[in-house]
């Protein structure tokens, strides 16, 4: 892999199990959004970052070799040797084969836990475009601003404490709907009580899991984004609808409790259950696998 700089830009050369679809389109990120010649843009740590792939070359546009190995390098999980949890979820059954054969460009972002603590509250029963929009909205409403791109204007997340300083009625007016109230209980919790949200990748999955179902609007599933898609926690198995279905379609029997579906999945994947997730998450969604 060869990385270099040039003209406002990063370039990989010969970057292997990265594509930007399938890491920004398999439900782990909110922030992301796909440009008319098929890059995406999106925000996180501050910094406003375009990608895009053609050939055998990554193009991260719009930062700097600095900012590529200090955050972009772990945002991306570059270190992390992806072809051999291929390999090895691949030799468990035909259908994760297939799942990794079809998703084989995912990788696992690690994103802003308070970000994605508030993000995932928000998701709770609902769609995507929705989600988006919310987090969009309070970000450019209460977040600060830190450039434009492509003649759009960016914003970071509202920090913590500007989030505690808005009512509910300012939350609601973003599009959180009856989310507002949990983000307000949430917020409060983490600022007043002094509830260091960046500790809790520390603990064990169970004790980080116990810690956040404290949080108003955080149920199991939530919890299990959370810990995956920011704390580190490969060992946990979040099931939604669509992991539910290819769940039922390849492994379980019809009608079983999100809870045990869950448990299934950790104890045939181990510690590799949130890596198999993603694979069979973003399989069952494209291709539509187990819908009524």
């Amino acid at each position: 892999m060869k990385i270099y700089e040039k003209n406002n830009s990063v370039i990989v050369e010969d970057m292997k199990d990265f594509d930007p679809k399938h890491i920004f389109e398999c439900g782990q990120c909110f922030r992301w959004n796909e440009e008319e010649d098929g890059s995406y843009t999106g925000v996180a740590f501050k910094k406003i970052l375009n990608i895009k792939k053609e050939d055998n070359l990554v193009y991260f546009n719009n930062t700097n070799l600095e900012d590529f190995h200090n955050i972009w390098y772990k945002y991306f999980d570059l270190d992390r040797d992806y072809s051999k949890i291929k390999e090895e979820l691949s030799k468990m059954d035909k259908y994760l084969n297939e799942a990794v054969k079809f998703g084989y460009g995912i990788r696992i972002l690690n994103q802003d836990e308070w970000e994605i603590l508030i993000s995932f509250i928000i998701s709770a029963n609902n769609r995507i475009s929705m989600i988006k929009r919310a987090i969009e909205n309070l970000s450019m409403n209460y977040g600060e601003y830190i450039g434009e791109y492509k003649g759009k204007k960016h914003y970071a997340f509202p920090s913590i404490e500007k989030m505690n300083s808005l009512t509910q009625e300012q939350i609601r007016e973003c599009g959180t709907g009856f989310r507002d109230q949990y983000i307000k209980d949430t917020t409060f919790i983490i600022k007043n009580d002094n509830e260091d949200i960046y500790k809790y990748k520390n603990l064990d999955t169970d004790m980080c899991k116990k810690g956040l179902l404290q949080f108003c609007g955080v149920g199991p599933k939530v919890a299990d984004c959370i810990m995956l898609f920011s704390m580190e926690k490969y060992d946990t198995f979040p099931v939604d609808v669509w992991v539910k279905r290819v769940m039922e379609e390849f492994y379980v029997d019809e009608n079983l409790s999100l809870k045990k579906i869950r448990e299934y999945g950790i104890n045939k994947f181990s510690n590799l259950s949130g890596f198999a997730q993603q694979y069979l998450f973003y399989y069952a969604r494209e291709l539509g696998i187990g819908k009524k």
